[in-house]
């Protein structure tokens, strides 16, 4: 960290490729007092590094890491309320079909996961356990990698004795376990191969994700967040006024890629019917759907670090004032 000759704030910045960001590298929208330095990188790097050596000064970060980390008094970032990723996770459980019809089938199964800390894993078995019944300690996780063997815990978790974890065996990955019956289920971000490759008996757990997730929606209002923006702490404490000019600048990149997806003269995803899918997902949501700020996502953090706890994850239940800074909690109106 130094500062430019205009004497601007000399940062980096480790956050992900998505449009909601791009204003910020493109220079459309400054945060002010900062001179950023940009890297691109995918979420699982920024993690690791952010994680194992507080690389950055401000970057991405894992919603359940960080709330680890938070929990466990060591985190060496604070928490800014703009939620970079954000994903329904019915899409993201796969089970085998010629044994598992329904959720509740789970009970008493073992079912594989990359991570138990993964924010994906916590708001998937917080679908499970609210909506079907089926708790943390129903089930034996089987921690491995998705496709290569020996995956590991990012950060170390200590969980209660009624969660049983074990490990994957060392020659074995996740999706092949799934294809050849070792596993029931897994839960995973990225789709395992063996369901890409269409692997006999091995589909979603729901049929219909998406209507799924909708209808999940229309009774909880939740929106899953995944990632969220932090800033190295010490940093924060220099400048205090910085943590709002980020979520400030963070929030006005994704005002302007809101303005451009919705400007139906040239569609700005490679995708046919962008538009229509939008529509859609206004109609359901609102029109500020991918909303920041702690105000309006107070029941979905709240539902977050409650689960959080439950699933032996966090050793004391925090409030969601525990994460961010506070000079992001609230903002200025006109």
């Amino acid at each position: 960290m130094n500062m430019h000759s205009f004497g601007k704030l000399s940062l980096s910045f480790a956050i992900g490729d998505y449009d909601r960001n791009r204003a910020l590298f493109d220079g459309s929208v400054l945060v002010d007092g900062v001179a950023p330095v940009f890297m691109t990188l995918d979420p699982e790097e920024i993690f690791f590094r952010a994680f194992k050596n507080a690389e950055f000064d401000v970057c991405e970060l894992s919603l359940s890491s960080f709330t680890l980390k938070v929990a466990q008094g060591t985190s060496d970032y604070v928490g800014i309320p703009a939620f970079l990723s954000r994903a329904f996770r019915h899409t993201s459980i796969y089970v085998r079909t010629d044994r598992i019809k329904r959720p509740e089938d789970l009970k008493g199964k073992r079912i594989g996961l990359p991570e138990y800390q993964l924010t994906a894993c916590v708001w998937a078995r917080a679908i499970l356990a609210d909506d079907y019944g089926v708790n943390a300690d129903d089930v034996t996780w089987v921690r491995g990698g998705i496709e290569q063997p020996g995956r590991v815990e990012k950060l170390a978790v200590t969980l209660p004795e009624k969660i049983r974890l074990e490990a994957a065996p060392a020659d074995r990955s996740l999706s092949q376990m799934l294809e050849d019956g070792e596993i029931d289920a897994m839960i995973t971000p990225r789709a395992p191969s063996c369901f890409a490759r269409r692997a006999p008996n091995v589909g979603w757990l729901f049929a219909d994700p998406v209507a799924a997730a909708q209808d999940y929606y229309r009774r909880t209002s939740i929106f899953p967040i995944m990632h969220v923006l932090g800033l190295r702490r010490t940093i924060a404490e220099q400048h205090p006024w910085l943590p709002a000019a980020l979520l400030k600048a963070f929030s006005a990149s994704k005002a302007v890629a809101e303005r451009k997806l919705a400007d139906t003269s040239a569609t700005k995803v490679t995708m046919p019917f962008v538009e229509e899918q939008l529509a859609t997902a206004k109609a359901l949501m609102g029109e500020d759907f991918w909303t920041y700020g702690v105000k309006n996502n107070l029941p979905t953090l709240e539902t977050f670090l409650k689960h959080h706890h439950e699933q032996g994850l966090s050793s004391r239940r925090l409030t969601v004032g525990d994460l961010f800074h506070p000079g992001t909690q609230e903002t200025h109106r006109l």
